[in-house]
């Protein structure tokens, strides 16, 4: 059944557009946000900001693994940390 003459007019169906660009527009940007706040939990970041792994965390499982030796691990960690005090 149609009431006010069963015509909603230019400005009807405007504001129906809009409301309904809005409303999912709204639901789609908080599930992205929501995703991306529960997806970031188990990474690690340094103080250069997120996807930059500590060097020396990547090297001591480098070392873990076997693909380095002793000898090539404290050569290569004590040349870490004679470029980070240069660099500071």
């Amino acid at each position: 059944m149609m009431y006010w003459g069963g015509d909603m007019g230019g400005w009807g169906y405007v504001l129906t557009i809009v409301s309904f660009v809005l409303f999912w527009g709204t639901i789609i940007t908080a599930i992205v946000l929501l995703a991306r706040a529960l997806g970031a939990g188990g990474r690690r970041y340094d103080a250069r900001g997120p996807g930059h792994e500590l060097a020396e965390d990547l090297l001591a499982e480098r070392f873990a693994r076997g693909e380095i030796d002793e000898n090539e691990y404290t050569a290569r960690l004590a040349t870490l940390r004679r470029g980070r005090g240069a660099a500071q």
